[in-house]
């Protein structure tokens, strides 16, 4: 069982920025992919970024051009750098690993994020 951990969450201003990580256990076999969503009191969660193993990347309109997602195979480790960072940003933000192979999900337990105004 793959276990994915966050980290990098925490409270900055409107403007700031912060970079998150996920650390998985292991390395999932075969073509995967592996990102970000996001879940806002009150709100369904989302898809924030997702990068696969053949280096794809998809963002959310809401993030483009201020997020980029990267993967580093070698570590089994996911970023996301987040800049310009706006209050309509904050929530809790959910690693995920997708196998193709097992059609399988995997989630990490969240990091709150919080951008004050």
């Amino acid at each position: 069982q793959v276990q994915l951990v966050e980290s990098g969450g925490g409270l900055v201003q409107a403007g700031g920025s912060l970079r998150l990580s996920c650390a998985a256990s292991e390395s999932i076999s075969g073509p995967n992919a592996m990102g970000w969503y996001r879940q806002a009191p009150g709100k369904q969660r989302e898809l924030v970024a997702i990068v696969t193993t053949g280096g794809s990347t998809n963002y959310a309109d809401s993030v483009k051009g201020r997020f980029t997602i990267s993967l580093d195979k070698a570590k089994n480790m996911v970023y996301l750098q987040m800049n310009s960072l706006k209050p309509e940003d904050t929530a809790v933000y959910y690693c995920n690993a997708y196998s193709v192979l097992t059609y399988t999900n995997y989630w990490g337990q969240g990091t709150q994020v919080t951008v004050s105004s």
